[in-house]
């Protein structure tokens, strides 16, 4: 399993178990993801470190002083 952290501005969007869908968006050096329907996004990944997935289950919600921040798993087999 491979866990990513996405940033979610508002609270109550996802919960613990939910299932998700993300989109891949391309930079020139990196990779982003994007929580379908843009619920939360995550940072910028090197071409090295592409999600093969795009099907995967939220495993943590957090707050933190910087905001809300969502765990998710995905299966790389």
């Amino acid at each position: 399993m491979r866990e990513m952290e996405f940033k979610m501005e508002r609270p109550g969007l996802l919960h613990e178990g939910d299932e998700i869908t993300v989109s891949e968006g391309l930079l020139p050096s990196n990779y982003y993801y994007v929580i379908d329907p843009a619920l939360a996004m995550s940072g910028n990944y090197p071409f090295t470190e592409r999600l093969l997935q795009r099907q995967g289950r939220v495993k943590e919600v957090r707050e933190t002083e910087r905001g809300f921040y969502v765990v998710a798993e995905f299966s790389e087999d």
